[in-house]
């Protein structure tokens, strides 16, 4: 009678511990998870965070491009206008400025 008693006893340990261990995997893969997407959302700020700064540093490069243009722009009319007056045939500025709007707005 004992040695049923022993294997229903062991029968039961084994089904215990088992049910144990598999809570503990599932435990561990559940908990595993949010840490993985936690560390995908800060990597994905991150990335975010770079990107906003390379556009802010283009668009900063954009601006003073467009200033280096405007003033270039600003140097030829001048330019053109001393040429103009030096041969001695004066067209007024206005006519100039026109010409450059022209440009700006083919470009």
């Amino acid at each position: 009678m004992s040695r049923p008693w022993v294997l229903v006893f062991l029968l039961l340990l084994i089904v215990f511990t088992s049910q144990f261990e598999w809570k503990q995997q599932f435990g561990n893969e559940i908990e595993a998870t949010p840490t993985i997407s936690r560390k995908d959302q800060i990597n994905s700020k991150r990335e975010e965070a770079v990107k906003e700064k390379i556009i802010l540093s283009q668009e900063k490069n954009i601006q003073k491009l467009n200033e280096l243009v405007q003033s270039l722009r600003e140097q030829l009319l001048q330019c053109r206008s001393e040429n103009i007056v030096a041969n001695g045939t004066a067209i007024p500025l206005t006519e100039h400025l026109n010409e450059l709007e022209q440009q700006a707005i083919l470009d």
